[in-house]
């Protein structure tokens, strides 16, 4: 464990200046940890991360892309991404997208995405093992006000799906994607639950007959 871990609590919001946080995150650049700031708070995630939380991380990312490619829907995803506000807010969630226009809005060679320049994703996906409560409290409050368009918090623990589309810095449930339409989070609920049983190559089958099934 690195000395900048054991100084500083994780998986807790602590009150800290945008430029004490700043600070904290330049040092952690060899830690591979995840920071979030808002509302004058910040919080660190640092690994290990769990072979659960692995395994539906990599889960979710083919899902949606399988989806989104066989709709002809363009779409850019982004893992583990820092988006930032200057002084105001920073995250890092799992696994975000951008779509159809937006695929293209952020330019190859860029580092941080200033968010002040560029726009929010269209949806962002927290997998949450450890996180499920701060996931669906402060950072859904977090991702309103950032400006994204739909949230997906996956609980790793029971193998579901709470996602939200947000409008007007709020949100509301919804069980179908509305940024992805006839995308049912049922269907991606079963392929997390499939996955503890099979590989990801037989729940990729699995996922491609669903969705060219619901073309049919």
């Amino acid at each position: 464990m690195s000395e900048l871990q054991t100084q500083l609590p994780t998986d807790t919001w602590i009150y800290t200046s945008w430029e004490e946080y700043e600070q904290i995150v330049t040092n952690l650049l060899n830690e591979k940890g995840k920071s979030y700031y808002y509302k004058g708070h910040m919080r660190l995630e640092m690994p290990p991360v769990s072979f659960d939380h692995g395994q539906d991380h990599v889960v979710i990312i083919f899902a949606v892309t399988l989806f989104a490619a066989l709709k002809g829907i363009p779409a850019r995803g982004l893992d583990t991404t820092t988006f930032r506000k200057t002084g105001v807010q920073d995250c890092q969630p799992d696994v975000a997208y951008y779509l159809r226009e937006r695929a293209q809005a952020i330019p190859a060679g860029t580092g941080i995405v200033k968010l002040n320049r560029y726009p929010a994703p269209d949806l962002v996906i927290e997998i949450a093992k450890t996180s499920l409560l701060d996931d669906l409290g402060t950072k859904r409050s977090l991702y309103e006000e950032l400006g994204v368009t739909e949230y997906w918090v996956v609980d790793v623990q029971n193998a579901q799906i709470i996602a939200y589309t947000i409008a007007d810095q709020g949100s509301k449930r919804i069980q179908e994607s509305q940024v992805l339409p006839g995308l049912a989070i049922a269907i991606l609920e079963e392929a997390l639950r499939r996955s503890r049983q099979m590989s990801q190559s037989e729940v990729g089958t699995w996922l491609l007959s669903q969705f060219q099934q619901k073309e049919a």
